[in-house]
């Protein structure tokens, strides 16, 4: 059976972050080194690509899963497969025009033209809501191609808001939340290891595993301290019989937030500790 293919950004923030889940993941990627490589892995193919080109490739079937952000999955019709959100890359989709022009909404944009790297989901987006708009496809920089009045409009992603502020436009609808995705085109026993896999290693950045001595009458008082824990490990301590060692595992904001409760209940010789995995 010929290994999957899995696209990896080849460029920017998205492969960064890319790299870093999969190392997390447990799969090395000392391989993967940019300029389109191509890496195998036991049951696994991947290569790096542009994430423009490696959402067209999974539409064509010629790769077997990506790592693409949402607008990209919305943009090639692959809404459908199965995905798993990776809760980085977030940015926003947004119809934006420049800001003395007097549009207030997307039907001020009639008979407009309006620049954009997604013309097909433009095109549906102005479809659905009845505006006769044309849609541009553009290349590099579309914020400058609006404040210059060679567009009266466009359909791009915001991430800060300071390209758009900085060229004078204003938002006139967000069209779409976008973040990071693994998105495959089957439920395959190995894609679906490696999703089971990509989803574990994210639950774990997000809690932390806490070791701590407290006296035994105050495990009660803990676990009213953190009503998310069904059951914390209780251990004796040798030569010990007023305390106890607790284990739990706790989300890690929720930690901070009920670090110095802790302490209010005596605990001691408290450790968190970031797990490699939770499932």
């Amino acid at each position: 059976m010929t290994p999957p293919w899995i696209a990896v950004p080849s460029r920017g923030r998205l492969r960064t972050r890319t790299l870093e889940l999969l190392g997390d993941a447990g799969y090395p990627t000392s391989m993967l080194h940019g300029s389109e490589s191509i890496a195998r892995l036991d049951s696994l193919s991947f290569i790096e690509m542009r994430s423009r080109d490696a959402a067209a490739a999974l539409a064509a079937g010629q790769v077997d899963a990506a790592f693409i952000a949402t607008d990209l999955i919305a943009e090639h019709d692959l809404r459908d497969l199965p995905s798993l959100p990776l809760g980085f890359a977030r940015s926003e989709l947004v119809l934006a025009s420049r800001d003395d022009d007097g549009r207030i909404t997307a039907d001020d944009l009639a008979g407009c033209a309006v620049a954009t790297h997604l013309p097909h989901l433009s095109t549906s987006f102005f479809a659905d809501r009845g505006i006769d708009a044309t849609v541009v496809e553009l290349g590099g920089s579309l914020e400058g191609v609006c404040a210059a009045g060679i567009a009266d409009a466009i359909i791009d992603l915001r991430e800060t808001g300071t390209s758009l502020a900085r060229n004078r436009l204003r938002v006139l609808e967000v069209i779409t939340a976008c973040e990071a995705q693994f998105v495959r085109r089957a439920d395959t026993p190995v894609l679906d290891d490696m999703a089971l896999r990509l989803g574990a290693a994210m639950a774990a950045g997000r809690h932390r595993y806490v070791m701590l001595h407290v006296e035994r009458e105050q495990v009660d008082k803990l676990r009213h301290l953190f009503p998310g824990l069904a059951a914390p490990t209780i251990l004796p301590l040798a030569g010990r019989d007023d305390l106890v060692a607790v284990h739990f595992v706790v989300g890690a904001d929720e930690l901070w937030e009920r670090l110095g409760d802790l302490r209010s209940l005596g605990a001691t010789g408290i450790v968190a500790l970031t797990p490699q995995a939770i499932l």
